[in-house]
């Protein structure tokens, strides 16, 4: 059994109330661990930690700072193997898409930060009419809270991280209890990378308890979140009476746009994988599909076929493409959309079942589902399932597709693919995402902002904008007549 604990001005610690929860594998459904169900005490004491560390950090130059994250994001690197296993191990995902992506994205968010917060400037302006100068300091905020979700649960959470250490802040963390494991061996990293006590605390628990602690505490300056849009609304609502910052990285239900005069061969894999990725689980995947009329039933067919050649596995074995959901409620979840379709209006044209694997009869595994639907209203267009479930329709022109694909509450990213340049770009400005890849999916480049709009969030991550949320601006205006 896996014992993990909080990490704490350094060191790792028993939930105050020695209450525990189990941390079951969804590979087979057995429980291989525990980890603290910290309570609002454990939380004042990792902020106490976090204050106690702060003027010192936040004194420390941008020199020293850099190569501490620099260091972390190199034994990341050295330990890939080990941190790869943990994270497939306790989300279900495939391992060789937690070595070859989550672990070394963890790493790359370490390094770009270490490196963009030497880059980070303030501006100045001079009126020479009025013999003034104004120019702006960023100063870090204090101590803050970052909370990560359970799909990508390391790469997310030194998403945040990262950024927030690199400004000169020190962070009071809650990963998700569904996945803890990577987050507690982080701890161990940061340690043998010195960094100092207290900068970093994290705190395992429930998001209704642990959670509710860190936004509600009145003396931590800003929260970073990802995850589900109820939650976002009532962690806004938490903190609004205290004027916090917020940053909510919400839900996606993203549409998936594809264009008869597009490079097909292309398309097709890269729709393959905008929609069963890391089991669907991934608030960027493309879920609902909209197909130009003339090609549809062609694509029908051949995404069928593609789709069909996904090997469904334990999360441990190289060859698995599709692993386990991630816990029993949520496997229930989204299994719960597909046997409540309205059989009449729509059809399921691949999978929908749960699968028994050899050996792990009990784990959680969905075969990649594709649902043909007739209408964007139903329920399948309209909420966000968040598992390997997709849904087609065809489209017979520009105006009921862009109709389509913005008639939904939430507006994270869009996918669209056609080698009409004057379609890319009025697609590109009249879409309601955060994020538009055309002919692409996925491809990411860390010094761009990201975020949505709508209900699927405040806020944006990355590059520059993220090393403006972690600091507090400041105009100082000098008259020198």
């Amino acid at each position: 059994m896996i014992h993990i604990q909080n990490y704490i001005n350094g060191g790792f610690t028993d939930p105050i109330k020695n209450e525990w929860l189990d941390n079951i594998c969804p590979a087979d459904g057995l429980v291989y661990g525990k980890l603290p169900n910290s309570c609002t005490k454990d939380v004042q004491i990792a902020y106490e930690a976090a204050h106690d560390a702060y003027l010192s950090w936040s004194e420390t130059s941008i020199e020293k700072r850099s190569a501490i994250l620099l260091k972390i994001a190199s034994l990341i690197e050295a330990n890939l193997e080990r941190f790869a296993v943990a994270e497939s191990k306790d989300n279900g995902k495939p391992i060789s898409v937690a070595r070859s992506i989550d672990i070394p994205r963890a790493a790359s968010n370490f390094r770009f930060f270490s490196q963009a917060i030497t880059q980070f400037y303030s501006e100045s302006h001079e009126v020479r009419s009025q013999k003034t100068i104004n120019y702006t300091l960023r100063h870090p905020l204090g101590v803050v809270g970052c909370i990560s979700p359970w799909n990508l649960p390391l790469y997310l959470l030194t998403w945040k991280i990262a950024p927030a250490i690199a400004t000169g802040n020190c962070v009071v963390a809650k990963p998700s209890e569904v996945t803890p494991y990577t987050a507690f061996l982080l701890g161990e990293i940061c340690n043998e990378a010195g960094l100092p006590k207290g900068v970093l605390n994290i705190v395992h628990g429930l998001g209704s308890t642990t959670g509710q602690a860190i936004v509600g505490h009145p003396n931590i300056k800003a929260i970073s979140f990802t995850g589900g849009t109820e939650t976002g609304k009532l962690i806004a609502k938490t903190a609004a009476p205290f004027f916090k910052k917020l940053s909510l990285e919400l839900g996606g239900k993203n549409p998936n746009i594809i264009f008869a005069d597009c490079d097909y061969n292309k398309m097709l894999s890269t729709s393959v994988k905008s929609s069963f990725s890391n089991q669907g689980q991934i608030c960027l995947c493309g879920s609902r599909l909209f197909v130009e009329a003339s090609i549809y039933e062609k694509f029908k067919v051949d995404f069928i076929e593609r789709v069909g050649q996904l090997i469904v596995g334990p999360p441990s074995e190289e060859s698995t493409q599709i692993g386990a959901l991630v816990s029993k409620a949520h496997f229930e979840k989204v299994l719960s959309y597909i046997d409540g379709i309205d059989k009449t209006q729509n059809r399921v044209l691949f999978g929908g079942k749960r699968m028994r694997i050899q050996g792990h009869e009990n784990g959680y595994y969905l075969s990649p589902t594709i649902i043909e639907v007739n209408s964007n209203q139903c329920k399948l267009n309209q909420e966000e399932i968040f598992g390997p479930v997709v849904t087609l329709m065809p489209f017979e022109s520009d105006d009921d597709v862009l109709e389509m694909a913005n008639d939904v509450k939430y507006g994270l990213s869009a996918t669209l693919w056609t080698n009409n340049l004057k379609r890319s770009l009025l697609f590109s400005e009249q879409l309601e995402a955060g994020i538009v890849w055309i002919n692409t999916w996925m491809q990411r480049d860390l010094r761009t902002p990201f975020g949505g709009t709508k209900s699927s969030g405040v806020g944006r991550e990355g590059g520059f904008e993220v090393l403006r949320f972690f600091t507090e601006t400041k105009n100082i205006c000098i008259n020198y007549e």
